[in-house]
């Protein structure tokens, strides 16, 4: 039965309606064996007036997807195309999840609530629409540890275990399942885009064009509205490159099906954080060629975006699609400096980029860990001398000296802690297995609070 969340600023939407029904098709969820609770996400719920659900209800809309009244009154699993590591793909599309309902945060943006696990679509082709657990609680980590390092990121918002025995291929079977919910700020992909171009449907090339600088970038079109769009998906995808160099942390799948319009980050499946500065380093098992390595990011998601310019040419004229293109590069490099600077505490200035890659010859070249040295120099306080003592942290230690730290940089406790707060796979590892073993949800549960308290210290200042 569908309730109505109590919260004074739940404000539903539709605007979907608007590209329906040429971009999804109406799904629904499938019957779980059980229902268990097991991570709700009350911070993420309260910007959308959702946090005032009882668990029953939360259940009800999470686990059994009851619509949230006044939204969407039917899950859509939506359409699209995407390279997949450089491959066209036509036969892709949600397989085993929809959008679920449209709400406004408390920003007034129009955010998604997106699934993963919740059964199969037409789109599923032989996958059985399920999530695993360890999937699920995979993704809890990702999404917390990137919002306390500033990404733009969605958020995991449920989880709900589901009483199914999955058998996997790359994992211990059988092993649990369970139904995801995120918050996303849309699931409009470049490869949304793809296939309207590769079906030669300019109408819903222009709809959908529309519907993205109007809802989602909340601009009205102007003379050459796909190019005023790329321009905009041009500046956040290469923040959101930038994003994750400066975090560590290692997509694993930067397809044009998985890189959003917002260019806000989503759908983790094989991701790690690099403990070091180590270009080479790969998240995926199966890319082979380190198409998608953490220093291979930025142009892996260049050349997507270059793949929406390329959709987009069938509206618009080339030159100004390549003029926006063209911005990638330098976009990239000020985005660097200025999320270095607000993870180590420090103005920018004239000599900032000097001192970034000072900062990277001495992670590298020493094997200083990335999370460890961010945490030493914050606010540019030089730690004790002898831990980074190294020639090769000379032209670091000179260049930080002209480093004005922001006003409040070290002032919350956690910069006294002995470790820094990191999320590498052991540790991913060690926290599936007390669920997996003993059904102990605590270690995941810490270490989420452990999470905030880090991103917390990092303050209020804006990353953007």
């Amino acid at each position: 039965m569908s309730q109505t969340p109590q919260a004074a600023n739940y404000r539903p939407a539709t605007e979907i309606d608007a590209l329906m029904p040429d971009i999804a098709d109406p799904v629904a969820a499938a019957d779980f064996p059980k229902t268990i609770l097991r991570y709700r996400n009350d911070r993420a719920a309260a910007d959308v007036g959702l946090d005032g659900l009882t668990d029953d209800a939360w259940i009800a809309h999470f686990g059994r997807f009851a619509p949230l009244a006044g939204s969407l009154p039917q899950p859509l699993a939506l359409r699209y195309h995407g390279h997949q590591f450089r491959h066209y793909n036509p036969d892709i599309g949600d397989g085993r999840g929809f959008l679920f309902a449209q709400l406004r945060d408390h920003q007034g943006r129009l955010m998604d609530l997106g699934t993963k696990g919740s059964g199969q679509t037409p789109h599923s082709r032989f996958g059985d629409g399920r999530l695993t657990l360890k999937g699920g609680v995979r993704e809890i980590l990702a999404t917390e540890m990137l919002e306390a390092l500033g990404v733009n990121t969605s958020r995991t918002l449920s989880i709900i275990e589901t009483g199914e025995a999955l058998e996997r291929n790359d994992e211990p079977s059988p092993t649990r399942g369970a139904a995801m919910v995120r918050l996303s700020h849309s699931h409009i992909r470049i490869g949304t885009f793809q296939r309207a171009a590769f079906l030669e449907d300019t109408a819903l090339l222009e709809r959908l064009t529309d519907y993205a600088l109007r809802h989602l970038y909340d601009e009205m079109p102007g003379d050459d509205p796909a190019a005023q769009l790329l321009g905009l998906v041009v500046e956040r995808t290469a923040d959101l490159a930038a994003s994750y160099m400066v975090a560590g942390f290692v997509h694993g799948v930067l397809n044009s099906d998985n890189i959003n319009v917002t260019g806000e980050s989503f759908d983790y499946g094989p991701w790690r954080f690099t403990p070091l500065w180590e270009p080479a380093f790969t998240a995926a098992y199966f890319d082979h060629g380190g198409l998608y390595a953490f220093g291979r990011q930025a142009e892996a998601i260049h050349w997507d975006v270059a793949q929406l310019a390329v959709s987009l040419r069938v509206i618009t004229p080339a030159e100004p699609l390549i003029a926006q293109l063209e911005r990638f590069p330098d976009l990239y490099g000020a985005a660097v400096q200025r999320r270095f600077c607000w993870r180590l505490g420090v103005q920018e200035n004239a000599q900032s980029g000097s001192m970034i890659e000072a900062a990277v010859r001495g992670m590298t070249q020493t094997g200083t860990p990335i999370d460890r040295f961010f945490h030493d120099w914050r606010g540019g306080v030089a730690p004790a001398p002898a831990v980074y003592a190294d020639a090769a942290w000379a032209p670091f230690r000179e260049s930080i000296v002209a480093c004005e730290p922001e006003p409040d940089a070290r002032m919350h406790d956690y910069w006294q802690d002995a470790e820094p707060c990191s999320m590498h796979i052991e540790e991913v590892e060690a926290i599936w297995s007390a669920i997996d073993r003993h059904d102990d949800w605590e270690p995941l549960y810490a270490k989420v609070a452990a999470i905030r308290r880090m991103g917390a210290a990092h303050g209020s200042g804006s990353v953007a």
